[in-house]
């Protein structure tokens, strides 16, 4: 991990960019946080819209970590921002828009050929930075994962048994070989559902939701579309990771 730049968004949280191999990255932890006295961390998910158009939510998320004592970290997803883009992926987004614009059903081939190489590629990254990011004096566990493609929160809280509990957003298409992962999840969950929600279909997050293995889990819907999450949940989402994380 090389670290390109410092600074602080104000008294209370350093912000400092990285780079691991091709992936950059971003680092947010508490002034306060010190060898002596390590911060739990947070892993900060996001769509594939890139870390520059991202930043000011992230960011927004990081500030309130910090104000609850984590640190948070998030990491250029593969073929966003400035990484290579994939031609694969670019043609299963078009593909997904002519459905939707056309009102169709969005196939499985489609959701397949869109999330499951990101996933696939995606994972493995978010492991390597967790590597990383444990390394630092300043950062300890436990680790949640917040946000993002539910997709990858899935994958993650399957095959990495540092994450002890995960926010997730019921905001994107999840493959059906997905569903049948999700059942083996055991760590606590927080899942938020925007009922009005128009890129996303009800019914399947709900499903998903049921297949979830975790014995603790709980679905917080609310009214709206994608982005009308309010802030309400934003603070309950808060509230589980300090009851899970510390």
């Amino acid at each position: 991990m090389h670290f390109t730049s410092e600074q602080r968004l104000d008294d209370t949280v350093v912000e400092r960019e990285f780079t691991l191999g091709e992936i950059p990255g971003i680092l947010w932890t508490p002034a306060s946080a010190s060898a002596s006295a390590p911060a739990p961390l947070i892993l900060l998910g996001h769509p594939p819209l890139g870390l520059r158009k991202m930043y000011p939510r992230l960011a927004g998320r990081a500030r309130q970590a910090a104000a609850d004592g984590f640190a948070s970290a998030t990491i250029e997803l593969p073929g966003s921002g400035d990484r290579p883009r994939w031609p694969a992926a670019e043609q299963a987004r078009d593909d997904l828009r002519r459905a939707m614009e056309a009102g169709e059903p969005v196939s499985d081939e489609i959701v397949d050929a869109l999330v499951l190489p990101l996933v696939d590629k995606a994972v493995p990254e978010w492991q390597t930075a967790l590597d990383a990011l444990l390394s630092l004096p300043e950062i300890g566990g436990p680790v949640g994962f917040s946000g993002g493609v539910i997709s990858i929160g899935i994958r993650l809280a399957v095959v990495e048994p540092r994450i002890s509990a995960a926010v997730l957003f019921a905001g994107s298409f999840v493959p059906r070989a997905l569903f049948e992962e999700a059942r083996q999840i055991t760590i606590p969950l927080h899942v938020l559902l925007q009922w009005d929600d128009e890129g996303n279909d009800r019914q399947a997050a709900l499903d998903l939701f049921d297949a979830f293995g975790s014995k603790e889990k709980s679905l917080h819907a609310n009214m709206g579309g994608h982005a009308g999450v309010p802030q309400f949940a934003g603070d309950a989402a808060a509230q589980f990771f300090t009851r899970h994380l510390k």
